[in-house]
């Protein structure tokens, strides 16, 4: 009775399809992403903690000042949709890895589609439609830098 094995190197799964390979864009995408964040998260740490007068001075009044230049609704925009994309991927992988039945994986993966759209949509239409000084709202429930 003799038994056969295989070469060492010999292939598990069949030949890939013709197409896109999601896969490694996916992963090419959680190592640009991640090197952006780290510039775009440093700078932010650097501008909001260093330059100013520390933790102490981040309130409204400060948030208020920084949102109103373009610069740093684009910065803190770009920051927060690539860390949300890149985190989703990072949730899309550890399903894909964990998950056993198709339609368990199926669910999962649309819960954290979901989840990332929502919390991209919301976050952008704060950062780009914040107004730190809202019209008609009562003197004494403004910011002391608005005019009354």
């Amino acid at each position: 009775m003799s038994q056969t094995i295989e070469a060492p190197r010999t292939p598990v799964r069949p030949a890939r399809k013709k197409g896109v390979n999601w896969e490694k864009w996916g992963w090419i995408y959680m190592r640009a992403s991640g090197v952006i964040l780290v510039v775009l998260i440093f700078g932010h740490l650097f501008m909001n903690l260093i330059v100013g007068d520390g933790v102490k001075a981040i309130d409204f009044a400060f948030v208020g000042g920084k949102w109103a230049s373009p610069f740093w609704q684009w910065w803190d925009v770009a920051m927060l949709w690539l860390a949300l994309i890149h985190g989703g991927n990072g949730m899309r992988t550890i399903v894909n890895d964990y998950a056993r039945g198709k339609m368990t994986r199926g669910i999962l993966k649309g819960a954290i589609f979901a989840a990332v759209a929502i919390l991209i949509l919301l976050g952008t239409l704060v950062v780009f439609t914040f107004d730190p000084c809202p019209v008609g709202q009562p003197a004494d429930l403004l910011p002391s830098f608005c005019a009354a």
